[in-house]
């Protein structure tokens, strides 16, 4: 793997990760841009004890261009987009529109593939490791940045999840503190020692392979399951087998094996609701533990993936129970999704 850092025009920061060493990456952004100017601000809100990013420059990012005039594709036959070179691998560049910035965190995005008609399933085992790799530098990297935290590696596919740019990408998050999704699962984390004196992440795959109705795929570094109380129709999750607190602890044998599951289990994604439906609006989410709690090692890292499509032409939305009071309310029963997720396994 080779990688080159560069800068775009208004100075923000563009990574190319390329499987070939003897790749030349020298092309250079000429667009007029002016620099970028944010207004992210965290505010912290005192009776739930989270933060809120107020970001108003967002308003004014790309939404839905058409594919001629995609913003990830490469730069072609004169027309410049946030990707200098005729062609790429994998590029992970600074967010133009940033939710987070400066002493508020970073964003960056992660373009998976120059082809702008396919989508992370339709990559090479190849080319899924090298995402991989990409990952795990750029949270090697911000791991080092003074307003980093936490590092969220995550993608959003679909329309109905709110994407506005149809082609095949993901994001990553610096946050400048540690995430409420988080914290409550290291209250949990630490509930459970006291009372126990075990892990509780390893208890939980423990439990599941124990159970067995809910395990999807069991590899030898790594198992996925749809958990036991889920709160999406159809939600999996993916844990290496040796509990390491984020990616860059994973060993070879767990990345050799990551990238030939993980495709596996978003083709079955798309094949959950049949062969004639469009493809299946999901959410990929990286929990890796924040970089200044103590007891890192006790954190298990690990991906979430969830659908918000609950049945063939239907949505989950979040209403009352589920955005007024935080209770989710499931329709399909967890065994009957891990159940179907085994039916539509590659032949």
């Amino acid at each position: 793997m080779k990688k080159t850092a560069t800068r775009l025009a208004d100075g923000r920061e563009l990574i190319y990760y390329d499987a070939r060493d003897d790749a030349v990456r020298d092309a250079v952004d000429p667009r007029p841009l002016d620099p970028i100017a944010t207004s992210s601000e965290i505010r912290h809100d005192r009776l739930l004890g989270d933060h809120v990013a107020v970001a108003s420059h967002r308003q004014g990012r790309t939404y839905h261009p058409p594919a001629d005039e995609c913003p990830l594709c490469p730069s072609r036959e004169g027309r410049h987009s946030e990707i200098p070179a005729a062609d790429y691998d994998v590029v992970v560049f600074e967010n133009r529109f940033p939710s987070l910035a400066g002493d508020s965190g970073r964003c960056e995005v992660v373009c998976f593939t120059s082809d702008h008609d396919a989508s992370f399933a339709d990559l090479t085992v190849e080319q899924a490791a090298l995402v991989l790799t990409a990952w795990t530098d750029r949270t090697a990297e911000l791991a080092d940045l003074p307003s980093v935290e936490q590092v969220f590696c995550f993608e959003n596919r679909g329309k109905e999840i709110g994407v506005t740019l149809g082609h095949p990408h993901g994001q990553i998050y610096g946050y400048p503190f540690t995430t409420p999704r988080t914290q409550l699962m290291l209250s949990s984390l630490a509930e459970h020692r006291e009372r126990t004196g075990r892990n509780l992440f390893d208890d939980v795959v423990a439990d599941e392979r124990a159970d067995g109705r809910r395990i999807v795929m069991d590899g030898e570094h790594w198992i996925a399951f749809v958990p036991y109380a889920a709160h999406w129709p159809y939600e999996v999750h993916l844990y290496p087998k040796r509990r390491v607190p984020d990616l860059r602890d994973l060993d070879e044998g767990a990345r050799t094996e990551f990238p030939q599951m993980y495709l596996e289990l978003l083709k079955r994604f798309d094949r959950i609701f049949g062969e004639d439906e469009p493809p299946t609006p999901y959410i990929a989410a990286w929990h890796q533990a924040p970089f200044s709690i103590a007891d890192r090692g006790e954190f298990a890292l690990h991906l979430e993936l969830f659908t918000i499509r609950r049945t063939s032409g239907k949505l989950k939305f979040l209403a009352g129970s589920e955005s007024g009071m935080n209770v989710f309310i499931n329709d399909v029963p967890p065994e009957a999704a891990a159940e179907r997720l085994r039916e539509v396994a590659s032949k």
